[in-house]
């Protein structure tokens, strides 16, 4: 039994971790509209991405079980983390904004490269071992992704090569040194390592790069070595639904103080971290259980949601990958080298653009001052220094609170606290001198789409 818990940590013991991934596919009113094939505009077949994806991984993004067993090997390495990780009660935020509502936070932090990440990197890179595959490359933005595949490649002795888009590469040195130190190689994208990197430099030597250029380079790569898959941080289903272990976490720590969330929110680049805290309560929603809300946070700069269309859209700039049905603003939009680099992607899970597409969910958008603005209350009450991709959550959370001191509502919100900020400190030096430049375009030119 567990003792009455601490009112500012709820920890779960090591023998309650879940043992299964929560498949949101099982409860949808309806599928969702496959992939399209790049060159024939038609379904894919999953047997097609096999040259591409660890077979595995295949069914389990196109599975509709509800529930997905994860493997002893993945489970021993989750407790290593450490995982399960606590749901913290912001007490001191509370007390700092003067508000009613009650403030949680799902504690993603305390993995060795600091972020969520690893609850999936450890996943695929103990599908593609158990395959035989020697070899996984990757793209990566601010450096969270990048740095979880290498050390869950480190983990399960593969290979791994890592394209980092180019502004996040030299703004965030530390991070490149964390995958270079697990064995990784990491390049600069667009690069030289590719026929497209290439062609992208030659046209212009100063491209800040972006995730779709460097999915595009990292996908072929893959495809010029045969002992090499892809392994991709976000967006996909198989993706999400490994995240879904914080969700999971956090349902059982809620009841353990009896308490349901009002609101739960968190930032969105790919979508991977918030779909896996948000989708085990979402269950609950499509089961006409629960009127929870649920708020999505992203950038103004790259307003894929609150500005983007729901349509058929390729994953990367270079057209490689299958088309899926997301909130894009276009495969080919230039994302301004913003410091929330994990929030540099034109596009969403198709996942999440269905929810919200649907009004199941709802999204917002925030410039990177006012959400280190936000950061450095956090830093000035519970001494925590957050991702600024998280700080995008915490913004919301602030404001939520804030209307929660005008109504007198008791909500309860939470908040996937997706990563630390301890590798971000050049962009909060920006913000302490007032140097951080605020991008939001004035108009967005969305393709058509006529696929």
């Amino acid at each position: 039994m567990h003792s009455k818990i601490n009112e500012s940590f709820t920890p779960l013991k090591p023998e309650e971790i879940p043992t299964e991934w929560y498949n949101i596919q099982a409860d949808l009113p309806e599928p969702l509209p496959p992939p399209l094939d790049p060159t024939t505009l038609k379904p894919i077949s999953p047997q097609l991405l096999e040259r591409i994806f660890a077979k595995e991984l295949i069914k389990q993004e196109v599975s509709t079980e509800r529930y997905i067993k994860i493997p002893e090997e993945v489970l021993d390495a989750y407790l290593r983390l450490p995982r399960p990780t606590p749901l913290y009660r912001a007490k001191r935020l509370e007390n700092y904004l003067k508000t009613p509502a009650e403030i949680y936070f799902k504690c993603e932090n305390f993995s060795p490269t600091g972020s969520h990440k690893t609850n999936t990197a450890l996943a695929q890179a103990y599908y593609n071992k158990e395959q035989g595959i020697k070899r996984l490359v990757t793209e990566t933005g601010a450096g969270q992704w990048g740095t979880a595949l290498a050390f869950s490649c480190t983990l399960f002795r593969l290979n791994c090569r890592i394209y980092m888009v180019k502004a996040s590469y030299y703004q965030k040195p530390g991070r490149r040194i964390i995958a270079q130190i697990y064995g990784a190689e990491m390049f600069p994208s667009p690069s030289e390592q590719t026929n497209f990197g290439r062609k992208l430099l030659k046209e212009n030597p100063e491209n800040p790069g972006t995730l779709g250029i460097a999915i595009t380079e990292a996908i072929e790569d893959t495809l010029t070595n045969e002992d090499t898959r892809y392994s991709l941080g976000s967006v996909l289903n198989h993706v999400l639904m490994h995240q879904t272990i914080v969700g999971l976490e956090a349902k059982k720590e809620f009841e353990l103080i009896d308490v349901y969330p009002d609101v739960v929110c968190g930032c969105i680049g790919g979508g991977s971290n918030y779909a896996g805290f948000a989708f085990p309560f979402m269950m609950d929603k499509l089961r006409g259980k629960t009127n929870t809300e649920f708020v999505a946070c992203e950038s103004k700069a790259v307003p894929h949601t609150t500005r983007g269309v729901y349509a058929y859209d390729y994953g990367d700039t270079g057209k490689m990958t299958p088309l899926l049905k997301m909130l894009t603003i276009g495969h080919g939009y230039a994302c301004p080298p913003i410091h929330a680099g994990g929030l540099r992607y034109h596009g969403m899970a198709p996942l999440i653009s269905y929810l919200i597409y649907k009004g199941y969910m709802r999204s917002v958008a925030y410039t990177q001052n006012e959400v280190f603005e936000a950061a450095k209350i956090l830093a000035q009450t519970e001494g925590l220094i957050i991702a600024p991709e998280t700080a995008h959550s915490l913004k919301f959370v602030i404001d939520e609170a804030l209307k929660c001191k005008k109504t007198g509502e008791k909500k309860v919100i939470a908040m996937n606290y997706s990563g630390h900020g301890l590798l971000d400190l050049t962009a909060y030096e920006q913000f302490l001198s007032g140097k951080l430049v605020d991008y939001e375009p004035e108009k967005i030119e969305v393709p058509s789409f006529n696929y």
